[in-house]
């Protein structure tokens, strides 16, 4: 499946390659990102209690259909509740410019590589754009151009080659 395609409903998929979000929107008609979810993960939207909830690919993925037993929904449905509290909780954030950040950072931690530095992260992978960071934390785009040029000069971010940004460690602990 390509970016932006959107999964069937009420069906369980496991992600072999790839990256989806879990969606749903309020009443302006804004997205609202439930959850993040890369390879390894089983993903769903029919244990849901809104109303729509759509799996959206934000890369090229590659999922198959998946019938979980018992313990193993059990399993994804605490994954699933964890993930959704842990971008509530970055939602929370009042600061845009440290919010950014901390997104960035569990990015990082969850999809990226961590190391005793830090956090290597390929935001062209997962074909996260200015855009859809701003849409995950409820920022706009121009926002997120403007802080993450501004962590670059402050060296909070770093570039990686063409595609890969690295987050110090340390620059998470002083920030703002």
């Amino acid at each position: 499946m390509q970016a932006n395609d959107v999964l069937p409903e009420g069906l369980t998929w496991r992600i072999h390659e790839g990256y989806l979000r879990t969606a749903t929107w309020n009443e302006e008609g804004d997205a609202i990102t439930l959850g993040l979810w890369g390879p390894g993960d089983l993903v769903t939207n029919a244990h849901s209690a809104l109303e729509p909830v759509e799996v959206q690919c934000l890369s090229t993925v590659v999922v198959e259909q998946y019938n979980p037993d018992e313990a193993e929904t059990l399993a994804f449905l605490l994954h699933q509740i964890r993930n959704t509290e842990e971008i509530f909780e970055l939602n929370r954030i009042r600061s845009a410019e440290r919010r950014l950040l901390m997104l960035l950072r569990w990015l990082g931690v969850r999809f990226g590589q961590v190391s005793s530095r830090g956090y290597r992260l390929s935001l062209k992978e997962m074909n996260l754009t200015h855009r859809s960071l701003a849409e995950i934390c409820g920022l706009t785009r121009v926002t997120v151009t403007k802080n993450l040029n501004r962590y670059k000069t402050l060296g909070l971010l770093q570039n990686i080659g063409e595609a890969d940004l690295f987050i110090p460690g340390e620059a998470l602990a002083s920030a703002f």
